[in-house]
């Protein structure tokens, strides 16, 4: 998956085979790319991967992975889906949080829409306030059952949409703990400020803020279309302007971390041993609910077993759906593959050691 256009070219080819319903394109997708990144494709399948992590003091995060889907039929049947996952975490204490995007609760188009803040029609207005309620059901159930949410960040043209809804589901769920997470792309030029800004308007409003923090998945998207439409990008020129933003993030949600809970989503080495170095030197204890830590299944295996081995707080993100729902996370995750930094075959080598470690 080093190889970009191989991965380009493969990615277009998968979603045309699956929608011709080529033969065995399902079954050559599930055996492969699947595999490494999915827990299986319902909730009952991935209960075999939850209890392996569990075994390894990993927690889960659990994610349907469906997104990209625009028909009123499809998001409410996202919406059950997302509500069947709480009620499974609320029985599993190894499963704390449920993730979710909200572009599996909504058509890209009305996200869009609304972030221009011109006159909606009659028709994505009702649209729109379906968005609130799907999401605003699961905030809800989530919180009656003590389970968390976090909730993940999109291109920037939409982020602004999803800030508000979330902003709003926190003042409303997380005034006695913290219930929703807010997902903060600290490539993003203004997230730093952003979380900051976000902490405060807690405070000052009686709630306690959640962030999930990330480096960011749409960098190519975000710098094309910048370039397009004639604006400045919304991203860092580079990776170390990257790297201090999200290092100055880690900081500041240690620094706070009586009065606001964070996620440190990196597979970055570097910035989750700072994360884990100021926990040990400020006394705090490890398993702090406040301050935790979470990869992506079939990533860094050697950073969230360390961190379990060490006694922190740290979580597989496990998606889960049939292969059609989830083609488009998979896409991704090969693609996010061919733009970090760095050989892939140190990651390779990483993982051969970590499953040499374990004996499987």
């Amino acid at each position: 998956m080093n190889k970009p256009r191989l991965v380009e070219w493969g990615s277009t080819l998968s979603l045309f085979a699956l929608k011709l319903h080529f033969p065995f394109t399902k079954w050559i997708i599930k055996k492969s790319i699947f595999t490494q990144f999915c827990g299986g494709t319902t909730l009952l399948e991935t209960q075999s991967t939850v209890d392996h992590l569990q075994r390894h003091r990993v927690l889960t995060v659990l994610d349907y992975g469906a997104e990209g889907q625009s028909e009123e039929p499809d998001l409410d049947q996202a919406l059950q889906e997302f509500l069947r996952a709480i009620e499974f975490a609320g029985s599993n204490s190894s499963i704390p949080v449920v993730s979710t995007k909200v572009t599996a609760l909504a058509s890209d188009e009305v996200l869009e829409r609304v972030g221009r803040r011109t006159d909606l029609s009659t028709a994505d207005q009702a649209a729109f306030e379906r968005v609130q309620d799907r999401l605003d059901q699961m905030c809800r159930k989530a919180a009656e059952i003590d389970v968390k949410i976090f909730v993940d960040a999109e291109e920037s043209w939409m982020q602004e949409t999803i800030d508000r809804m979330v902003e709003e589901m926190m003042e409303k769920y997380n005034r006695e703990k913290v219930v929703v997470y807010n997902t903060f792309q600290m490539y993003r030029t203004d997230r730093l400020d952003y979380l900051k800004s976000s902490y405060a308007d807690a405070l000052a409003k009686g709630y306690m803020l959640g962030a999930k923090l990330v480096r960011g998945a749409y960098m190519e998207k975000e710098r094309e279309r910048a370039a397009e439409r004639g604006y400045p990008s919304p991203i860092y020129p580079d990776k170390q302007a990257t790297d201090h933003a999200y290092d100055e993030a880690v900081r500041f949600c240690v620094d706070h971390y009586d009065t606001m809970a964070s996620c440190n989503a990196s597979h970055n080495a570097a910035s989750n041993l700072l994360q884990a170095r100021l926990i040990v030197e400020r006394g705090i204890h490890r398993n702090h609910p406040h301050l935790n830590f979470c990869q992506l299944q079939g990533m860094s295996d050697n950073i969230t077993f360390n961190l379990a081995d060490a006694g922190f707080n740290v979580a597989k993100y496990v998606v889960y759906g049939p292969v059609q729902k989830v083609i488009h996370y998979l896409i991704r995750r090969a693609e996010e593959n061919t733009s970090v930094t760095g050989d892939l075959s140190r990651e390779l080598a990483l993982l051969q050691k970590e499953k040499l470690r374990r004996g499987i």
